[in-house]
């Protein structure tokens, strides 16, 4: 009996603990942001603002107000832009990948563009996923 319960404590203390390493981040003010952050939404998205910024463990989530969401690393290097149904501006996404897309798929727009440990992953705005590796040749689509 007491080695169940002893269990028991120890995976209630691992969810615990659990919990509290991925728990959500803290709501910031956007001039609380880093710098390089602020800079890249003015320059990228002028006509948007900065609706709420969480600031987590390991990175910066940013949500402007016309529905785009960004993930920056700690040190505002972005990671993800999600633009939804609109397009990710082009000087964000890599000309082999851009030559790809404009070749292959023409007419559609890239709305999403995540940077991987392998490359890219790209969505776009008929909800095809690509990904692509650091040199920007696809190697898995995704409908």
């Amino acid at each position: 009996m007491k080695r169940i319960k002893l269990i028991l404590a120890m995976i209630l203390g691992l969810t615990a603990l659990s919990a509290v390493c991925h728990a959500d981040g803290r709501i910031i003010p956007p001039q609380q942001l880093p710098a390089a952050i602020q800079q890249f939404v003015q320059q990228h998205f002028p006509e948007a603002t900065i609706a709420y910024a969480e600031k987590e463990i390991r990175k910066y989530e940013v949500h402007l107000n016309d529905g785009t969401e960004l993930d920056f690393s700690r040190k505002g290097v972005w990671d993800k832009v999600d633009c939804k149904f609109k397009p990710v501006p082009a000087v964000l996404i890599p000309q082999p990948i851009a030559a790809y897309v404009e070749a292959n798929f023409p007419g559609s727009s890239i709305v999403k563009i995540d940077k991987e440990h392998y490359g890219y992953e790209i969505e776009l705005n008929n909800d095809l996923e690509l990904k692509f590796n650091k040199a920007g040749q696809l190697f898995s689509m995704d409908d």
